[in-house]
């Protein structure tokens, strides 16, 4: 895929991703994420500060992800790069409800602001340092 392919990938329609750590002992963790493209094609998402990917990415700061199409032909797109963070709760809460409404819908955006915008809450901005994007992998 070029760029505006993969981008729009990412953007539409709205799958989860599934974001990978490596922890403490170098052993990897996986999770699914919500996320967000911000304007520059960063990857946007919220996590707790003390959950394993929050420990781990505070003390790291290299992730991968992976988001997918399940339905044939396939499709993905897998970036890894570099993560940063803030607990600024004025960062952190417009994120919430960005992503929460991306998910949920609109009318429920300001709900999961409130929930996931909270202290103990962070929100991460991965720059892709790599892209692997492929559709069509089934022909």
């Amino acid at each position: 895929m070029t760029r505006e392919e993969w981008l729009a990938f990412l953007r539409s329609p709205v799958r989860p991703a599934i974001l990978a750590t490596t922890r403490s002992d170098g052993r990897p963790h996986v999770a699914p994420i919500w996320y967000d493209l911000d304007d520059d094609g960063t990857v946007v998402f919220n996590t707790g500060a003390e959950t394993v990917k929050g420990r781990n990415i505070r003390r790291e700061g290299r992730v991968s992800l992976c988001v997918q199409d399940e339905q044939p032909p396939f499709a993905y797109v897998a970036i890894s790069g570099r993560a940063v963070w803030s607990d600024d709760i004025a960062e952190v809460r417009p994120w919430a409800t960005r992503i929460g409404g991306r998910y949920m819908g609109a009318d429920r955006a300001e709900e999961y602001g409130a929930r996931n915008g909270v202290p103990g809450e962070l929100v991460v901005r991965v720059t892709p340092d790599r892209v692997l994007a492929y559709k069509d992998v089934a022909h």
